[in-house]
């Protein structure tokens, strides 16, 4: 007799729960929407003022100088709070996954490949983003443009899947909506609990990590990777003078350099005896954590001016670290001419530590961090 296999059946899961329905996909969704656009606009404002395109490349604001520390606090606050919301959405929709047959027509074939980009997207987007708070990168691939790319993907997604269910979305919008009011009435409860217990998770998340952005909250910053109050001279580091390769040896007769119709140099005692000016602003790294403090140095517009630089000039700030992207930073004439733009030589009250850019360093309003160049050894006028 000839022996034939037999393999076990699979079957389709079977849910039982109550709440895979539109109403709560819509009732999360509609939060999750709102976080995602939130944070989409933030980035793009981030991105812009850290990588400008040419229209924009000497004409972005300097004002308001809290500008940058508010929106990458909402960017890296809107997308962690984003995480939760993308999972209970997920639960709330999966079983769709096991209806049988998979595909219908081509339509709905498209319709799923559209919802399968916005999934993995999103999933990408807002985790990668995460490790970036943490400055851990575990791929290959640069961060910064690849983040980007996927963003404009995630939001497009976005927008086409609201486009498609919005027949789906305006009849189960509201809790008297056609839609909903379909559905059994004893499973309200039961989704309430559901969304309250949510928004206290995306309530957890934000007190918890907003702190390192918004200060009054600090005392709350248990899970941020950053505290705004730990670090040298009562200021976090990202990156040390180690790190950059900045040594003793490196800062031996260091002379900055001031490029222009005029250009000269100075030593460090002839830079602490131009006239100083103090100014309180906030440093904003992309990582999400901010914090403001006293600055005292030489107005960079004064530097430019005896060096006989045109008032409309891009301004190129070179760093003696020997590596790194922003190495070299170009500074619009809107930053450069601003009185509160310093070369910074102390930090609250106090000569710059290595880590933070001794001998001296840019302060600038409305200016992500890794554009306040640290260890400057040229400016120039271009």
């Amino acid at each position: 007799m000839r022996y034939s296999p037999r393999f076990p059946v699979l079957k389709s899961p079977s849910f039982t729960g109550r709440l895979h329905d539109a109403r709560t996909a819509t009732a999360v969704g509609r939060l999750l929407g709102t976080a995602l656009t939130v944070c989409f606009v933030t980035g793009l404002v981030s991105h812009v003022l850290q990588h400008p395109p040419a229209v924009f490349a000497n004409a972005l604001p300097s004002r308001p100088a809290w500008g940058y520390r508010v929106t990458q606090g909402l960017h890296v606050a809107s997308g962690i709070a984003a995480i939760p919301l993308l999972l209970v959405k997920l639960w709330t929709v999966y079983p769709r996954l096991f209806v049988r047959p998979p595909v219908r027509s081509v339509p709905h074939a498209l319709e799923r490949l559209s919802v399968a980009v916005l999934v993995a997207s999103a999933l990408f987007e807002l985790f990668s983003g995460l490790f970036n708070t943490a400055q851990w990168y575990p791929w290959p691939f640069s961060f910064v443009p690849v983040h980007f790319a996927v963003g404009w993907l995630l939001f497009g997604s976005l927008l086409l899947h609201v486009a498609v269910k919005y027949p789906q979305i305006t009849a189960y919008w509201r809790r008297r909506s056609a839609g909903t009011a379909a559905l059994p009435a004893e499973d309200a409860v039961d989704r309430r609990a559901l969304l309250v217990a949510t928004g206290a998770a995306v309530g957890a998340v934000t007190l918890t990590t907003a702190g390192q952005s918004f200060t009054p909250l600090a005392g709350l910053d248990l899970l941020a990777p950053r505290h705004p109050g730990h670090g040298e001279q009562g200021l976090p580091v990202n990156r040390t003078a180690a790190r950059a390769g900045i040594t003793a040896q490196a800062l031996r007769g260091w002379r900055l350099y001031v490029g222009g119709p005029q250009p000269y140099e100075l030593t460090l005692d002839e830079l602490r005896a131009m006239p100083q000016r103090e100014v309180t602003l906030p440093i904003a790294c992309v990582e999400g954590w901010s914090k403001s403090a006293r600055w005292t140095g030489v107005c960079v517009r004064d530097l430019l001016d005896r060096a006989g630089a045109p008032e409309g000039a891009l301004v190129r700030v070179t760093s003696l670290q020997q590596h790194g992207a922003y190495r070299v930073m170009i500074m619009p004439h809107t930053y450069a001419r601003d009185p509160l733009t310093l070369l910074a030589l102390r930090l609250n009250g106090e000569v710059l530590s290595p880590d933070h850019g001794f001998p001296a360093r840019i302060i600038a309003p409305n200016r992500p961090g890794v554009l306040q160049t640290k260890w400057v050894a040229r400016m120039e006028a271009l």
